[in-house]
């Protein structure tokens, strides 16, 4: 006489819910800032940028106006990042905004890197060059958020400091960014131009002032007083 089996409690589980069609997810609040204020700074500049190519244009330099180089993006994605071939008024920062609004850097952000440097591959030797990292969890930080117009490495390294150097300031801004820390590197690297340019107005509205500038009417030197007295 065969027994029959009891039929096993098995667990029921719930579908999992499909993703509508069409759904998008929500951009994060540093691609809206991305998006909205690298828009207004490259609608800005956009007159500076096309005055800085007409003069570059002019001087017919080798290589062309822009200068065109691959670096290493989000997950490890190669771009080609395309920026002025100048350094006066920061021209060729502003001009890569149009990676900022297209989605290949962020405003804020670890330096983009060539496709060779960005890797965090170890190197022949054990040793490791700018963009490696020894420790195995940490190699990949790179490709985990987009490359920065600015960041805090470029408003922080001229210090000097030893935990000042651009790898660790990088590798920190990784793993302890947030919107606050964007807009306070933000105003920093916006602070040191504007204050460089006002410096150097100040010097050149002093060189052009004399002393007869400030000579009241009817004021004539002591020197100028004896030789009319003695006459």
């Amino acid at each position: 006489m065969r027994t029959q089996r009891q039929p096993r409690n098995r667990r029921r589980t719930l579908p999992r819910p499909r993703p509508r069609p069409g759904r998008r997810e929500h951009p994060s609040a540093k691609r809206v800032l991305d998006l909205l204020l690298g828009s207004a700074l490259l609608l800005l500049a956009s007159p500076l940028l096309a005055a800085g190519a007409l003069a570059l244009a002019a001087r017919r330099p080798p290589g062309g106006v822009l200068d065109h180089s691959p670096r290493t993006g989000l997950g490890g994605r190669v771009f080609v990042l395309h920026s002025l071939r100048t350094r006066r008024l920061r021209l060729d920062v502003l001009s890569r905004l149009p990676h900022v609004v297209r989605g290949d850097l962020s405003l804020v952000g670890p330096e983009p890197l060539p496709p060779h440097e960005g890797s965090g591959s170890p190197v022949q030797g054990g040793t490791c060059t700018r963009g490696t990292i020894a420790s195995p969890a940490a190699r990949h930080w790179r490709l985990e958020l987009k490359p920065g117009l600015t960041g805090l490495a470029q408003v922080r390294s001229r210090s000097g400091m030893p935990w000042d150097e651009p790898d660790l300031l990088d590798q920190y801004y990784a793993e302890h960014h947030h919107m606050g820390l964007d807009l306070a590197v933000l105003v920093r690297a916006a602070h040191a131009p504007l204050h460089r340019t006002v410096r150097a107005l100040a010097r050149r509205g002093k060189a052009r002032l004399s002393d007869t500038d400030h000579r009241r009417c009817g004021y004539s030197p002591p020197e100028e007083v004896d030789s009319v007295s003695t006459d």
